[in-house]
């Protein structure tokens, strides 16, 4: 999954000027804008993290997996996630994701957004590993996925889990039991897809023409209703 236009908070302007632009296009291992509570007072920031999730107990980041999805069905049971998920979720703040569809070359990239125009906000969980050496954090984090809704399935079996604004206080709270309920796909309702060009395929594309509409031969059209 890669976000668009991430929205961005104005007290890192001065040390991520970055992070401010608009941005259409963010692949793994790239700095994103995370929504997560202070582990030390509880308030909620705006912090930049990295696609990639990195566990506080890995020996070598070198070797490290760094995965970019954790699966609802596992993430609460799973040793690489379980305590990030009980202890530290966040949010992702996107206006569109990009999903691919097809198992083989070549796939047909897809932007899918909210019917409403509002800001999607996307499930994941963060961890921070220490470097033994120069005792630097690096803090990472990982968007959880569920399975796909009939909106989603005709282009991809995985869609990410989002988290409607009413239940924010619920996902980012102390209560991992009520965060779990909310691990579930999105209404066939709430989402449109539409189909982009290729060249969403080089994460060094980054512009608002990848959000462009394109009708590319071979690929087939989603579930009725889940265009917008």
């Amino acid at each position: 999954m890669r976000g668009a236009e991430f929205r961005q908070t104005p007290r890192e302007e001065a040390r991520k000027p970055d992070l401010l632009r608009p941005r259409w296009n963010i692949g793994p291992s790239q700095e994103v804008m995370v929504i997560r509570r202070h582990p030390a007072t509880g308030e909620l920031h705006e912090d930049p993290l990295v696609w990639g999730f990195v566990p506080r107990w890995a020996k070598d980041l070198r070797t490290a997996r760094k995965p970019v999805n954790a699966r609802a069905e596992t993430v609460r049971t799973s040793a690489m996630f379980r305590d990030a998920f009980g202890h530290r979720r966040c949010l992702v703040p996107m206006d569109a994701f990009y999903e691919w569809e097809g198992e083989k070359p070549p796939r047909h990239p897809w932007a899918i957004a909210r019917r409403d125009g509002h800001e999607m906000l996307v499930a994941a969980i963060w961890d921070g590993w220490r470097d033994p050496r120069s005792g630097e954090v690096l803090r990472t984090f990982a968007v959880i996925t569920t399975e796909a809704n009939a909106t989603l399935l005709p282009i991809h079996d995985r869609m990410p889990v989002i988290i409607e604004p009413a239940a924010v206080e619920a996902w980012l709270g102390n209560n991992a039991d009520a965060a779990g309920g909310l691990m579930r796909p999105a209404p066939d309702d709430v989402l449109r897809a539409w189909q982009v060009s290729r060249a969403v395929n080089d994460v060094r594309r980054d512009g608002c023409e990848l959000l462009e509409p394109v009708a590319e031969a071979g690929g087939s059209q989603p579930a009725a209703g889940s265009r917008g």
